[in-house]
């Protein structure tokens, strides 16, 4: 469970080992996530708050969903263009797979190399893609 008061308390003050959990796990590589910029997350994430906010997104999951079928069951799919950036080792064409469920126009990429964190695993490539 992602979300709630119990989170917030294990996770206070140990923001830096939780989020090395993620990093470790989700990445293609946890060395491409240097000790910068573990510090620089693992501060901000330290902030007043910072930690709820996180968890907040996850309790949106449920409503997301919910709003999501009654949009689909009215017919409606997304008709902008949709670009589903998947990456390497975490989703890969599948992000534009399960896109293609809910929007009629959308383009894939696939960031090389990377696992969940593109932007800190292959900038340059995550940006020349976008």
């Amino acid at each position: 469970n992602f979300r709630g008061p119990d989170m917030e308390r294990l996770v206070a003050g140990r923001e830096r080992i939780y989020l090395d959990r993620f990093w470790n796990e989700l990445s293609g590589d946890p060395k491409k996530i240097d000790e910068a910029t573990r510090a620089h997350y693992a501060a901000l994430y330290a902030r007043p708050h910072a930690m709820h906010d996180a968890f907040e997104q996850f309790a949106a999951f449920s409503q997301d969903a919910t709003d999501n079928r009654e949009f689909l069951a009215k017919g409606g799919k997304v008709a902008m263009p949709v670009l589903a950036v998947g990456a390497e080792k975490s989703f890969g064409a599948a992000q534009a797979d399960d896109l293609r469920f809910v929007a009629s126009n959308v383009a894939a990429g696939i960031v090389p190399g990377s696992g969940h964190w593109i932007m800190e695993e292959n900038p340059d490539a995550t940006v020349k893609l976008i």
